[in-house]
């Protein structure tokens, strides 16, 4: 992770727990059912990567999730902005998170790794 002011992790924090909020109250489910891993504010919080948990969804939702938040973009901008009384909110940008997915194909790669080193140390 980036060497990030407190005030810039503060303000990260507060746009995970607010945007979160501002999607449960969306009357759509697979929307509803989208969970935020982290968000990273860039270019002095004019922008913010929302990235999401995917690990529920098929191709098709997650499809179907990235191109309706892109359309309620700025009701969920607006909603940070009331309940922040913030004067600027950042422009959102949703990505799914796959930290995960490459995480497991390391651990992977390092298990193979493991049983030739056991394999010719035999």
């Amino acid at each position: 992770m980036n060497n990030k002011s407190v005030k810039l992790k503060r303000t990260e924090s507060i746009l995970k727990e607010i945007v979160s909020e501002a999607i449960a109250t969306l009357n759509d489910e697979i929307l509803k059912s989208l969970v935020i891993t982290e968000v990273d504010c860039k270019r002095g919080k004019y922008d913010a990567d929302v990235y999401l948990d995917q690990s529920f969804l098929n191709e098709e939702e997650r499809k179907y999730a990235l191109k309706h938040l892109k359309k309620v973009r700025g009701y969920l901008e607006n909603y940070t902005l009331q309940n922040e009384g913030w004067y600027r909110c950042p422009k959102f940008h949703f990505k799914f998170d796959n930290r995960f997915e490459k995480k497991q194909k390391i651990d992977t790669l390092f298990s193979k790794i493991q049983k030739e080193l056991d394999k010719n140390n035999d």
